[in-house]
């Protein structure tokens, strides 16, 4: 029995020092990177089977080990056939199948760029455990080419994807389009609205989860909670055709379907989302005005932004004013004249705006 601790002991400390051998950085969280260097004379006559393990590192949701057997896998009756390997270890349980492409670089002494030792894609499934040897040799031609300061150090690449083919395809959302069918057809419609001598169906319970405004209107004390059809004013019918379908789609119609002038729709859409609360439609809007501005539209589309309080738009505009050649053209538009006159506080904001960017540039 005495015989037997000793043993026991002896070989925890092998075990010990076979551990603490390699030192591990990893760097990344789905996929890793791993710095794993093995100190060579202390692995150099490890038998074939024995390894020493690198850190357990995490990557893609799953934890991980790297493994390397200085005298290969197995023992081979050929000697001249030993070679290093290389193995990626899975430890976490896993009912799906996970692809891991495992890629180790070795640098040589002068670190010119390193050769690909090892690239192999692992499935792991039912079996945690995959490996593959690489062919390089031991002896002297490792030492002599790898080997720097007694470390023997290898650069580990880990990316990790799930397989499709265990997995259950879900096709994308297409609530929009079912939705959308709706407002097409005359189904459960309860109210309507007359804009200019045209009517437009639609269904209270859907305005009124989309809408805080038309929420109160239809199911508040407001006079139009009773009537099954309303007259709205200050909206045209094509602007209010193009908001309705959004309220059922939350999705603007390509450019092209929206008439001869796309940049004025956005204007009115963003004076009609303002009034019926619809956040993400005038951001929308002011997104699609922004990408369309020049020295000719900013006063104008500024005037829009600071009278239907769009803050992003705003600043987008006082931000492009900043730049001295934009300014120089945009003062001599009507937009400007006209903003100046609506807004007189504007000047301020547009000369805090230029002395803004020009302490930022210098």
């Amino acid at each position: 029995m005495a015989g037997l601790a000793v043993g026991n002991e002896a070989d925890h400390a092998s075990k010990r020092q076979r551990k603490s051998a390699a030192q591990t950085t990893t760097i990344g969280s789905a996929s890793a990177f791993v710095e794993f260097s093995v100190d060579y004379e202390q692995t150099k006559n490890l038998a074939a089977g024995e390894a020493v393990h690198s850190d357990t590192i995490s990557a893609g949701g799953h934890m991980r080990r790297i493994s390397f057997y200085p005298s290969g896998y197995r023992e081979v009756e050929d000697k001249s056939y030993e070679h290093l390997c290389m193995v990626l270890e899975l430890l976490s349980k896993t009912s799906t199948i996970v692809k891991a492409i495992f890629e180790v670089l070795l640098p040589e002494k002068d670190w010119q760029p390193a050769v690909i030792a090892v690239k192999k894609t692992y499935h792991f499934g039912a079996s945690c455990f995959s490996w593959v040897p690489h062919k390089l040799s031991r002896g002297t031609g490792l030492v002599q080419k790898y080997v720097k300061d007694g470390q023997i150090k290898f650069l580990c690449n880990i990316r990790v994807s799930h397989s499709s083919s265990t997995s259950i395809p879900v096709p994308p959302s297409d609530i929009s389009k079912h939705l959308g069918r709706i407002l097409d057809t005359a189904d459960g419609k309860d109210v309507s609205f007359t804009i200019d001598g045209e009517t437009f169906h639609a269904h209270r319970a859907v305005l009124a989860a989309r809408s805080p405004v038309f929420k109160a209107e239809l199911h508040g004390s407001m006079a139009e909670a009773t009537m099954a059809s309303i007259t709205l004013h200050d909206i045209t019918p094509e602007t209010f055709k193009v908001m309705l379908g959004f309220m059922y789609t939350d999705a603007l119609p390509v450019e092209v379907e929206l008439g001869d002038s796309p940049v004025d729709m956005f204007e009115h859409l963003l004076i009609a989302a303002d009034r019926f609360a619809l956040d993400r439609l005038k951001l929308l809007c002011a997104k699609k005005m922004w990408d369309n501005i020049s020295v000719d539209t900013v006063a104008t589309t500024l005037a829009c932004a600071e009278m239907y309080s769009c803050p992003e738009l705003k600043h987008k505009c006082i931000g492009f004013f900043a730049v001295e050649e934009n300014f120089k053209k945009a003062v001599l538009t009507d937009g400007f004249v006209k903003l100046v006159q609506q807004f007189p506080s504007i000047i301020h904001e547009l000369r805090d705006g230029a002395a803004g960017s020009l302490g930022h540039d210098g």
